[in-house]
């Protein structure tokens, strides 16, 4: 069959791609996008150029089809994009960390800037430890946990992924053999073996870390469960992996979520990342770790603005359904 148009439509773009990617200072951008998404504040702070700069860089990046971007609250967030035709660009990066003099030094402080936005959240969490059981907190809704408990519930271990103080490992804990509570804030931690200590819990394990870099073993727990917390995650689908990493093969994962809404409020009032998910976006996220049998449905509708909705997925690591 005839090729050449289709050929001929590649060229162009390639050839714009590689006069966009000539210049050192837009390859450190795409360096950095490449690891994680950042928005142009976090982008002067890192290269140290000036705000019309950066912007000017993305701008002729994003013309060129190498970078998208989303909003969040107030600002945007910048990430590199690579489509199929573009794989080059994967390559040219190769070289060019080993080539541009400031790579490494780069990529040392993205991550200083990263965890300030993440110290940013567990600030958030520290001021309200101890009072969320009292606070109003969207998606927190006792018809979803009642609906997630009747679905998975049977003595197991548990992993509880960004517990915050602790209530609902509490809870968990009355049929588990051992839950294992995580989260960000010491804080938090704190209030919860406090909790457990008052209520004579003793089978409810707290430990301080990161839902993307779990202190747990692989393969050490029968289930994992996010409790509203995966919209706190700044890369969910790693945190998802991760919950994979940490499940026996006869596993499953149960995430308890808000469905995607647009209340912006939300991420300054409750430290949230991401305003919820779409039901295909979180069956996508999970068989892309490699879960199997997913089901996903919309389990709560607040009847009071701004209406959120509570969003339940139930999903297995091995292929076989677990009865």
């Amino acid at each position: 069959m005839y090729q050449k148009p289709a050929m001929a439509s590649i060229v162009p773009s390639l050839v714009k791609v590689l006069r966009v990617v000539a210049d050192p200072n837009r390859l450190r951008i795409l360096l950095l996008l490449r690891s994680e998404e950042l928005s142009v504040a976090e982008l002067q702070e890192i290269l140290v150029m000036g705000q019309s700069t950066i912007s000017t860089h993305l701008s002729q990046l994003k013309q060129a089809g190498l970078v998208e971007d989303r909003r969040t609250g107030k600002n945007s967030l910048y990430r590199l994009k690579i489509d199929e035709e573009k794989n080059i660009l994967q390559g040219l990066l190769e070289q060019a960390k080993d080539e541009i003099p400031e790579a490494g030094t780069d990529q040392g402080t993205m991550r200083r800037v990263v965890k300030k936005r993440q110290d940013k959240m567990r600030s958030f969490f520290d001021s309200v430890a101890g009072r969320l059981g009292k606070d109003y907190v969207p998606g927190k809704s006792w018809k979803g946990v009642a609906e997630a408990l009747l679905r998975v519930m049977q003595p197991m271990v548990i992993a509880d992924l960004g517990a915050g103080e602790g209530t609902f490992a509490l809870l968990l804990a009355q049929r588990a053999t051992k839950v294992i509570a995580i989260d960000t804030s010491a804080k938090m931690i704190e209030v919860g073996r406090e909790q457990a200590l008052r209520n004579g819990v003793k089978n409810v394990e707290y430990r301080l870390g990161d839902m993307e870099e779990l202190p747990i073993e692989d393969a050490a727990v029968d289930l994992v469960f996010f409790s509203q917390s995966l919209h706190h995650a700044l890369h969910p689908q790693r945190a998802v992996q991760e919950a994979w990493r940490i499940l026996r093969p006869a596993g499953r994962i149960v995430i308890l979520d808000l469905a995607q809404h647009r209340f912006e409020e939300a991420r300054e009032m409750y430290a949230d990342e991401w305003l919820g998910f779409g039901e295909a976006e979180l069956e996508t996220m999970l068989e892309r770790a490699g879960f199997h049998n997913a089901d996903v449905s919309i389990v709560h509708k607040e009847q009071e603005a701004p209406f959120f909705q509570t969003l339940l997925a139930v999903a297995d690591k091995s292929g076989a359904s677990i009865q």
